[in-house]
C-alpha cells in the first residue's frame, strides 16, 4: 500500500523527534548471526529499543518450529517506547509461529532510556543485549522544542553525556550486562568532544571484540554513518589498551584494520595524529581565538568600513555580504588575520577540511557571526601574537599538509565522520580542539632565521619525514642537522 503524504510526514517527525531508525533483517543476517549462532540457548536475548524486532526475532529461524514457543518464552524479551512499534513487533512474532497471547507476555511498551527493566536480571539466563538504540545528540535536542523532552535523560549521573545512544549504553553498564551488540553512530569511536567522556567511562568496563564500520549509507532516512560494535564486559574495571579487529565497509570495498585504542588518548581511533600533536607541541605556540561575534562588533563601532560575510545568513548557496563600520583597532585586527577554518568537508576535492584564505574564497575581509556560533560554519581565526601575511600562508600550508598526510596514512580516522553523502570520499568533521592543537605545533615563534629558512623549504616541498626530523632536531636544540641542510641546499 502506498503511504499518504500525511503518513510519510508523521513517520519523518517520529524519526527526528525520537532519533529512531529501523533496522533491517539483513543487518542481523549479514553481520550479527554468525557471532551468536553457537550460543542461542545460553542467553536471554533482549532488545530494549526493538522497533519491529528485526535484531532478535530472526533468531527464531534457527529454532525448530516445534520448540519456538518454548524458546521465545524463555529466551526473548523485547521493548519499545512506541505503541505502534510494539504492535508491529507482536505481529511479526506471530509470523514466526508465536501465538499472540504469548508474544504479548514478552514484548513490552516501555521507556528503556528512563529505566532499565530490572526484572530481566532475575531470569534464568544471562542477558545478551542486541540493539539499534535511538541516537540524537544533545545539541540538537536542546535547540528543538519537540525534542526537549529528552533532556530529562541527561540529568544527574548522566550529566556530561552527549547522545541518547550513550544513555542506553550506560544503563547497560550500570546493570552489569555482560554482552552487548550495538548499532550506533561511528562518532563513538572517532568523535572527540561528543564521545571523549563517554568512551572513558564505558571502556573502563568493556572490551571491544569486533567492529564493523560503515562508510556508506545503510539506513534509508539518515545520513549518519554507523558502526556495529561487539562488547564484552571486563572481569574488573581497567583502563587498559584495547585492541580489536575492525572491518571498514566502504562503497567500493572492505578494509580490515587492527585497532589499538589507548586510554591516554580517550580511546579514540587514529591516535598517531594525537601522538604527533603531543610530541611536537611547540614551546612558544601561537594562541588562536575563534569567531568575530556581534558583541565585539557592537562594542567597537567606528568609521572604518570592513567587508564581511555573515556566517548565519546562507541563502541560495551563498553567504550574505555585509559592510561593518568599526574602530581602527578592530578593523586592523580583522584585516590582519586572513585565515579561516573549514571544519566540515564539502564533498568536493577542493573543499576538504583545513585552513583557507578569506579573501580568496569570499572576497571580503572577515567572517561575521551575527547570531549563534556554529562549529560547521566557516570560522575566522585570530592569532596572537600577530604574524605577517606571509607567515599566515606558511601556517596554512603547514597545517593542510599535515592534515592531508594523516588523512591518507590513517584513512581519516582521527576525524569525526560527518554524514553519508554521494561524495567520492567520506565526509569528515575537524574539531576546533584539533585545529588549535595542530596550530600549536607550528614552531615559527621558536625558530631563528636559519631554522625558518629550512622550515619554509620543508613545508613547501611537503616531505613529512624530513619535516618530522627537523621538528625533532629543534625540540632537542640540535642545530647541527639544520646547518648541514643549509649547506647542502
Amino acid at each position: 500500500m502506498v503511504k499518504s503524504k500525511k503518513d510519510f510526514n508523521k513517520e519523518k517527525s517520529i524519526r527526528r523527534n525520537l532519533g529512531v531508525h529501523l533496522t533491517s533483517r539483513d543487518i542481523f543476517r549479514d553481520y550479527i548471526y554468525n557471532y551468536i549462532k553457537d550460543n542461542l540457548y545460553h542467553y536471554l536475548w533482549i532488545d530494549l529499543y526493538a522497533g519491529e524486532g528485526n535484531l532478535i526475532l530472526p533468531i527464531l529461524n534457527s529454532i525448530p518450529k516445534s520448540k519456538r514457543i518454548e524458546f521465545f518464552s524463555n529466551h526473548i524479551f523485547l521493548f519499545d517506547i512506541q505503541k505502534e512499534m510494539v504492535k508491529k513487533c507482536i505481529k511479526k512474532a506471530e509470523t514466526y509461529g508465536i501465538p499472540r497471547n504469548i508474544a504479548e507476555r514478552n514484548i513490552f511498551l516501555y521507556d528503556s532510556l528512563g529505566e532499565f527493566p530490572k526484572f530481566l536480571n532475575n531470569k534464568k539466563f544471562p542477558i545478551f543485549h542486541i540493539t539499534n538504540p535511538p541516537y540524537l545528540y544533545l545539541g540538537y535536542i536542546r535547540k528543538h522544542k519537540e525534542t526537549q523532552r529528552h533532556l530529562k535523560y541527561f540529568k544527574n549521573e548522566n550529566d556530561g553525556y552527549q547522545d541518547l545512544y550513550q544513555i542506553a549504553m550506560i544503563n547497560d553498564l550500570r546493570n552489569s550486562v555482560k554482552n552487548l551488540i550495538y548499532i550506533i553512530p561511528s562518532n563513538f569511536i572517532f568523535g572527540a568532544s561528543i564521545s571523549n567522556k563517554f568512551r572513558l567511562d564505558f571502556l573502563k568496563y568493556y572490551n571491544i571484540s569486533k567492529m564493523y564500520i560503515f562508510e556508506k549509507q545503510i539506513f534509508k532516512h539518515t545520513g549518519t554513518n554507523i558502526c556495529i560494535c561487539f562488547f564484552k564486559r571486563k572481569q574488573k574495571p581497567l583502563n587498559n589498551i584495547i585492541r580489536f579487529e575492525g572491518v571498514k565497509i566502504k562503497k567500493e570495498n572492505e578494509l580490515n584494520i587492527e585497532y589499538c585504542l589507548k586510554p591516554e588518548f580517550k580511546y579514540r581511533a587514529g591516535t598517531e595524529f594525537n601522538e604527533f600533536l603531543n610530541q611536537f607541541h611547540t614551546n612558544k605556540p601561537l594562541v588562536v581565538k575563534y569567531y568575530l561575534e556581534k558583541k565585539e562588533v557592537i562594542n567597537n563601532q567606528g568609521s572604518f568600513p570592513i567587508d564581511v560575510i555573515d556566517a548565519n545568513m546562507y541563502i541560495s548557496n551563498k553567504y550574505n555580504d555585509l559592510k561593518l563600520n568599526l574602530n581602527k583597532q578592530l578593523s586592523d585586527k580583522i584585516r590582519s588575520n586572513i585565515l579561516y577554518v573549514r571544519t566540515v568537508d564539502t564533498g568536493g576535492v577542493a573543499g576538504r577540511v583545513g585552513l583557507y584564505e578569506i579573501k580568496k574564497d569570499f572576497n571580503v575581509d572577515g567572517i561575521y557571526v551575527s547570531k549563534a556560533t556554529y562549529r560547521t560554519s566557516p570560522i575566522q581565526l585570530f592569532l596572537e601574537p600577530k604574524i605577517s601575511i606571509q607567515n599566515q600562508i606558511l601556517l596554512k600550508e603547514f597545517f593542510n599538509f599535515l592534515l592531508e598526510y594523516f588523512r591518507i596514512k590513517l584513512d581519516s580516522e582521527f576525524l569525526t565522520t560527518y554524514k553519508y553523502s554521494s561524495a567520492k570520499y567520506t565526509r569528515k568533521y575537524l574539531g576546533l580542539i584539533q585545529v588549535r592543537q595542530l596550530i600549536e605545533t607550528f614552531p615559527l615563534l621558536s625558530l631563528d632565521n636559519n631554522q625558518k629558512k629550512v622550515f619554509r623549504y620543508l613545508v613547501k616541498n611537503k616531505n613529512f619525514l624530513k619535516l618530522e626530523e627537523f621538528l625533532i632536531s629543534i625540540s632537542f636544540g640540535n642545530n647541527t642537522n639544520i646547518m648541514c641542510f643549509l649547506e647542502n641546499n
